[in-house]
C-alpha cells in the first residue's frame, strides 16, 4: 500500500501555491517527498516531507 500526501505544495510554472493530492515516495538521499500535478497546468509538484 503506498502512502498518500494532502496538502499544498508551491508551483514554478504558476507562482502559487496549489492543494493537490501525491503519493509519498523516498529519495536517493532518504528524503520523503510527495509527488503530484498542479490543479492549474499540470506540471509536478515536490514537496519535501523529511526522512524517511
Amino acid at each position: 500500500m503506498t502512502e498518500t500526501y494532502k496538502g499544498d505544495a508551491y508551483c514554478v510554472k504558476c507562482k502559487e501555491k496549489r492543494d493537490f493530492e501525491g503519493h509519498v515516495v523516498v529519495s536517493e538521499s532518504g528524503r520523503r517527498m510527495a509527488k503530484g500535478k498542479c490543479s492549474v497546468c499540470g506540471t509536478t509538484l515536490n514537496r519535501i516531507l523529511g526522512k524517511a
